[in-house]
């Protein structure tokens, strides 16, 4: 069945995820489904699982699960912890909020730090609780890198310092869900234990891929873990996944997808999509900053490269003026969650995306301001564009 139509010409897809999916990886995941226990499979895994290496820029073990995010999130707690065990997370938005809640689900005790909602999460916050926790009650720390719901990022290895400053042995658990393969991720450089990811964001697919990238500090604490698993077990993965196979059925033209975005994403240069990020999340901040609004995030050190969140004059529903953006020009705006909702909307700048999406998404906005009769200055725009073409001081000095 066709989507609906809202107008005509491209709908604009701008939300932070699922994001537009390249016509090179529509066409992979259009080859037919191989048999997954044939010959010809294993070198699908492989690629797979090694190709996810070098986006985690890991050497050790990444797990494949046909899954939300939301699935790699309980894979990375079940297989790392036992009932009743404190987990240390740091609110940073609403993100943080639902990983919060699956721990409490799964019989865990999080502890929350409270956040404002427009900073990523504070290092020497969480240096501070872990110094008090003498008996080493606290079994992992579980941070956001790309809030989501913010646009605010959280450095991690200040959050990996923080945690050796401390004297603390606790695992360092990280959801890049919004963030790997747009903004600079090193898992084993940066000393992370388990890093969460998904599909529909950074890879370019459709939403239904999740990964966990694993150290061995990880999986040595898997063998003594006793909350229950069976789907999401590590150890249930590892011996299929070495010769490119897996214990279930996989996603196997999802799979396909994931193989030809890798190659993209290489090809570009893992460290071009970065640099490309930053200068368009630069970029859409310059328009705000024209448009008379504000940004959500408030710590330039954690504005995002992946999306920005926008607050709204006071009084002013945001979740009105995405209506009449969509119903007027085609083009979806991400809304505000939870104690930010109908307040903010949300810039989607990531992924397979250019220049030119770029504008045509910010003369969106500022035209839906207009129609919407959102009280705004003119130029937004055309800030953005002098920004692409050099005539502001340059993306480095406003990146994250």
């Amino acid at each position: 069945m066709a989507p609906p139509r809202t107008g005509n010409g491209r709908h604009f897809l701008q939300i932070p995820g699922p994001t537009n999916v390249p016509d090179r990886v529509l066409r992979a995941m259009d080859f037919p489904t191989m048999d997954h226990r044939g010959p010809q499979f294993s070198e699908v895994g492989n690629k797979a699982l090694e190709g996810m290496r070098s986006i985690f820029k890991t050497d050790g073990q990444v797990v494949i699960y046909p899954a939300s995010g939301t699935g790699a999130w309980e894979a990375a707690l079940v297989n790392t912890l036992s009932p009743g065990d404190t987990v240390l997370m740091y609110e940073t938005g609403h993100f943080a909020t639902l990983w919060k809640t699956l721990a409490e689900n799964l019989g865990l005790k999080p502890e929350f730090i409270a956040g404002d909602w427009r900073h990523g999460a504070d290092p020497q916050a969480i240096e501070d609780r872990l110094r008090k926790d003498t008996s080493a009650e606290i079994k992992a720390v579980c941070v956001v890198h790309n809030e989501t719901s913010t646009g605010s990022v959280t450095q991690i290895p200040e959050i990996r310092a923080a945690i050796d400053a401390a004297g603390h042995d606790a695992l360092l658990l990280v959801d890049t869900i919004s963030s790997l393969a747009s903004l600079d991720y090193r898992h084993d450089e940066w000393g992370v234990d388990v890093t969460v990811s998904g599909s529909q964001k950074g890879l370019m697919l459709p939403p239904g891929l999740s990964f966990n990238a694993v150290s061995e500090k990880a999986v040595a604490a898997s063998k003594s873990a006793k909350l229950s698993k069976s789907y999401w077990s590590w150890a249930e993965m590892k011996g299929p996944n070495e010769t490119g196979y897996f214990p279930y059925t996989p996603a196997t033209n999802l799979l396909y997808g994931l193989v030809e975005a890798i190659d993209m994403l290489h090809e570009e240069g893992l460290d071009n999509v970065f640099v490309r990020h930053q200068r368009h999340g630069a970029a859409t901040r310059a328009a705000v900053k024209a448009w008379g609004l504000e940004v959500l995030c408030a710590e330039p050190r954690h504005y995002s490269g992946v999306l920005t969140a926008v607050l709204m004059p006071e009084g002013v529903s945001a979740d009105n003026f995405r209506k009449v953006t969509l119903e007027n020009f085609n083009m979806s705006l991400g809304n505000g969650l939870s104690k930010v909702a109908d307040r903010v909307f949300r810039i989607g700048h990531l992924g397979d995306f250019n220049d030119l999406m770029l504008m045509g998404t910010l003369c969106g906005v500022e035209m839906g301001l207009e129609r919407a009769g959102v009280t705004h200055k003119s130029g937004g725009a055309q800030a953005a564009l002098d920004h692409l073409a050099g005539r502001t001081k340059s993306a480095a000095s406003q990146a994250a």
